[in-house]
């Protein structure tokens, strides 16, 4: 279960979604470092080492979590609250990912502390290329604080 390489959290309920994402960041060498969780209750058990994840070192944080907003159990609204008001996880970034381009989505996210939200592109080429543009900036060239 542990794994060091960790760098991207992916949280997606849509299998085919999260399929697209996958195979782009595979594209651009990242996929072995992909945690894929199915939903916000995963995530949170996860990213805090609850539940199934009870015992897994939460001091090895991803460098990026991908969040989609609309899954079942707890959105990723709720998500995103959850880790910006933690002290352990509000210095994780995290981008969503999602299909909802309304502006209450948009702005809840931003004045949580989103780090970027970005609607998911129509069309099989742009959205790989906008993931693969995202794992470029957020994995090798954004530059995170010291944890």
């Amino acid at each position: 279960m542990e794994n060091l390489e960790m760098e991207i959290v992916l949280v997606e309920d849509n299998p085919a979604d999260a399929e697209l994402t996958i195979r782009a960041l595979k594209k651009n060498h990242f996929a072995n470092k992909i945690i894929h969780l199915k939903d916000g209750a995963e995530a949170m058990d996860f990213i805090f080492g609850e539940g199934a994840y009870d015992g897994r070192d939460t001091t090895h944080k991803p460098k990026v979590i991908l969040l989609d907003l609309k899954m079942p159990k707890i959105n990723g609204i709720e998500v995103l609250k959850r880790l910006k008001s933690d002290d352990r996880t509000k210095s994780i970034p995290v981008v969503v990912l999602t299909s909802s381009n309304e502006d209450p989505d948009v702005t809840t996210c931003y004045e949580l502390g989103v780090n970027s939200y970005i609607v998911k592109p129509v069309g099989f080429e742009n959205f790989l290329n906008a993931v693969g543009d995202l794992g470029l900036y957020w994995i090798l060239l954004n530059q995170p604080p010291n944890r």
